[in-house]
C-alpha cells in the first residue's frame, strides 16, 4: 500500500540564510494518526508548509499518496493535503457555515445535489450539520474549529494536517474535537505542544528538534522518557501522569 506521506532528506533554508530543516526523513502510513511534537523554532511549521507546496524543497523530496510535490503537481497535491489552521477565522470567511464548507468543492466544479451532499456529509462528520445556515462568527471557538475541519473534509483529502488543534479550547470543546478526530477515516498529522492531547489521539509521535527528526515511536514511550522531553524542551503539565498502558 502506498503511504500517505513520504519525506526524504528534506532540507530548507529561508532566503535570509536561516536553515530550518537539515534532512528530515519520515513516512506516515494510510490511516495513521501521528503527532508532530517539538519546541518553538524546531521547524514544524516549515515542514508542514512543504506538504502542500507552500514551500518547495531546497533539497530532498515530499510525496503525498504517491504523488511528488512539485510545481506541476500542486493542484493535485493540495486536494490531497488538507490544512486546518490554528485560528479557524483564517479559514471561515463566507456568510454561512454551509457557504464556507461548499467553497472548496464548488471551486473544484461540484454543483447542485452533489455539492449539497458533500457539504452535508462533511458537516455531519464533525457534528455541525445543525449549524449549516448560521453565520460562522455566531459560533463558539470550538464550533468554528470543527467547521474549519469540515471545510477541509469536503475536499476528500488523503491527509489532514492540524496545527495546534486543541489550543484555546475549553474542556468540553477539546473532548468534542477529539471525538471527531477519532472518528475520521483519513490520515492525520497533528502538530501540537499539547502532549496529553497527542497521547489521547495519536499512537505514534515524531519529535522534530533542530530541523531533524530526533525521535519517532509510540507516543506513550516518548512521553515517558523524561530525558528525551527535557533535551527537546517538551514538558508534560504539572502533575500529569502517563496512564498505565
Amino acid at each position: 500500500m502506498v503511504n500517505s506521506l513520504e519525506v526524504r532528506q528534506l532540507a530548507y533554508a529561508y532566503p535570509d540564510g536561516t536553515q530550518a530543516l537539515f534532512g528530515v526523513d519520515l513516512s506516515i502510513a494510510r490511516g495513521e494518526r501521528v503527532a508532530l511534537l517539538g519546541p518553538n523554532g524546531a521547524g514544524k511549521t516549515t515542514l508542514v508548509m512543504h506538504l502542500n507546496g507552500i514551500l518547495t524543497a531546497g533539497h530532498g523530496s515530499v510525496t503525498v499518496a504517491g504523488t511528488p510535490v512539485r510545481n506541476d503537481t500542486l493542484k493535485e497535491v493540495r486536494q490531497r493535503v488538507g490544512l486546518v489552521f490554528q485560528d479557524p477565522d483564517d479559514q471561515l470567511f463566507m456568510p454561512t457555515v454551509r457557504d464556507d464548507v461548499a467553497f472548496g468543492p464548488a471551486n473544484a466544479g461540484l454543483r447542485g445535489a452533489e455539492l449539497d451532499r458533500v457539504v452535508d456529509d462533511a458537516l455531519e462528520r464533525v457534528g455541525m450539520l445543525a449549524a449549516a445556515d448560521r453565520p460562522p462568527h455566531h459560533l463558539s471557538f470550538g464550533q468554528r474549529r470543527r467547521v474549519a475541519v469540515a471545510t477541509v473534509l469536503a475536499m476528500a483529502p488523503e491527509i489532514l494536517v492540524l496545527d495546534e488543534p486543541s489550543s484555546n479550547l475549553d474542556p468540553a470543546a477539546r473532548r468534542e474535537l477529539a471525538e471527531v478526530l477519532r472518528s475520521l477515516d483519513v490520515t492525520v498529522l497533528m502538530v501540537t505542544h499539547d502532549l496529553p492531547y497527542a497521547l489521547e489521539l495519536c499512537e505514534r509521535s515524531l519529535v522534530l528538534s533542530g530541523g531533524v527528526i530526533a525521535a519517532d515511536g509510540p507516543t506513550r514511550e516518548l512521553l515517558s522518557d523524561a530525558d528525551l522531553l527535557a533535551r527537546h524542551r517538551l514538558e508534560l503539565p504539572y502533575g500529569f501522569a502517563i496512564p498505565a498502558g
